[in-house]
């Protein structure tokens, strides 16, 4: 077997079991409002979110460290740990009484969200340079495991609940434990260990790279292109359920188009940053992001505001007012009417506009006095069609530039690729526990669904502005040939 066949069977091995945490790691989002809706379980609202989130949260701050151990001990022990370690707590799930040990075995089965870390470090020792990118890539596309439990969960716990409508969702926990098991024990047998080729570091040694702002911008890529994903993911299914008025199911499905394509674009967007360098791929990704959620933060809305008024152009008395005209000491003034036939644009915003009345016959008006009131209405319809378009494509976009981030990790550090890839992932994570509760403040303080894209857009603009910054600089200071170089190792 040559070595880049043994390559993409451990890449395939990695890629499948990830597919599998994955699927685990949003098990919550599923079963937890099945649990409440159907009063199983009788949560708040604050418990339901905590427990939707746990798992989320677990999964993201351990990554460093899961990072760590891959770095020191090689991705086979580590992943197949993690894969048999965390069946148990899923196999422990059907025996919650409570809140708090559901939301402790939530915190333990939230442990797979760190597979992507170790599978990171793993994947990249076995390949070359020039193949990492598309590596990482189709690696990256496990994370459509979310697709699978948003798709067959519901299903699976509806028909398990027929016949025992108190007890017959105990059977999802075993079956997605089971999963675990078997994939652990598929990976201790096919899979062979392999670490970087480097001296032994001490755990101080191995995070000292985190003193690099390098790291942090990475960080900061990831918060957006993953966090918002994982954000949306849960966010945009009340989005349209409030703005749209779309069936649950409906909702649902749009929301999963957005997710669908965007976990499995991430092997594409591994190939473009293998072909025209990752610094290339992110400034593509970046922009778009800007400008696609630029066309997503205008609401659907009709907005009456005042408009160009009447005034007199000298004084007078007012000696006759009617629908069309005011005349005022002889002097005639057309007053614009309201077209109430006026149809709306669907795609883009439309305005109409008239005036009305405000003084009355006989009455004494001065130059530049106030005959009648401009009156603007604005209508945006923010047509469902585009605005799911829309959220496709920059679902898309930041498919390819999760991909691109972690393109950049091996060219930079390629002996501590899972302490750094933990790191980026730590807060790209965090981007998803805490994306929905910021939009959340953000909604409850604009009163705009649209808020959560004018957020999308500052972060956008910022790692745009940071990158270009850090391209601009490095460009003065290095001859133009390393310039040509930059696009490999940027």
């Amino acid at each position: 077997m040559t070595d880049l066949s043994k390559s993409h069977r451990i890449l395939f091995f990695n890629t499948l079991a990830f597919v599998v945490c994955f699927a685990c790691w949003t098990l919550n989002g599923v079963l937890v409002t099945f649990l409440t809706d159907r009063g199983i379980f009788e949560w708040t609202v604050v418990e339901t979110g905590w427990l939707l989130g746990i798992p989320i949260l677990t999964g993201s701050i351990m990554r460093l460290p899961m990072g760590i151990l891959t770095d020191k001990f090689g991705g086979k022990p580590v992943f197949s740990c993690l894969l048999i370690l965390s069946s148990i707590p899923l196999f422990l799930l059907p025996f919650a009484y409570s809140f708090w040990t559901f939301a402790i075995l939530s915190f333990l089965f939230g442990m797979v969200g760190t597979s992507f870390a170790i599978g990171v470090g793993y994947t990249s020792v076995y390949y070359p340079k020039e193949w990492q990118g598309r590596a990482l890539g189709i690696f990256g596309m496990g994370n459509s495991g979310a697709a699978l439990t948003t798709f067959l969960a519901p299903s699976l716990l509806t028909k398990f609940s027929e016949s025992d409508p108190e007890n017959g969702w105990k059977w999802l926990p075993v079956i997605y434990g089971s999963a675990l098991l078997v994939m652990g024990i598929v990976f201790l047998v096919f899979t062979k260990n392999k670490k970087v080729e480097a001296q032994s570091k001490t755990v101080s040694q191995l995070l000292k790279p985190l003193q690099r702002a390098r790291v942090w911008r990475f960080g900061l890529y990831y918060f957006l292109v993953f966090g918002s994903f994982v954000a949306f993911s849960q966010w945009l299914l009340p989005n349209f359920l409030n703005v749209y008025h779309t069936t649950l199911v409906m909702g649902g499905l749009f929301a999963a188009l957005f997710s669908l394509p965007s976990g499995v674009i991430r092997a594409y967007g591994g190939f473009l940053s293998d072909k025209f360098g990752a610094r290339k791929v992110m400034y593509w990704v970046l922009s778009s992001s800007v400008i696609l959620s630029f066309l997503l933060m205008f609401p659907k809305m009709d907005i009456t505001t005042s408009g160009s008024g009447l005034v007199a152009s000298k004084a007078g008395t007012v000696t006759k007012v009617s629908e069309n005209e005011i005349v005022v000491g002889g002097k005639t003034y057309p007053i614009t009417q309201e077209d109430k036939d006026a149809v709306h644009n669907q795609y883009f915003p439309s305005k109409k506009s008239w005036q009305e009345v405000v003084v009355e016959q006989n009455q004494q008006v001065q130059k530049k006095d106030l005959l009648a009131e401009g009156i603007t209405q604005i209508h945006f319809e923010a047509n469902m069609w585009v605005y799911l378009v829309l959220v496709i494509l920059i679902g898309a976009a930041w498919g390819i530039g999760s991909a691109a981030v972690y393109k950049h990790i091996p060219d930079y550090f390629p002996n501590e690729v899972g302490v750094i890839g933990g790191m980026v992932g730590l807060l790209g994570g965090l981007g998803g526990f805490f994306g929905p509760i910021i939009f959340g403040y953000l909604l409850s303080f604009t009163g705009l669904w649209t808020s959560s894209w004018m957020f999308i857009l500052v972060v956008s603009l910022i790692c745009l502005i940071w990158m270009h910054r850090v391209v601009v600089s490095l460009m003065k200071e290095k001859s133009p040939e390393y310039a040509k170089d930059m696009d490999r190792k940027h």
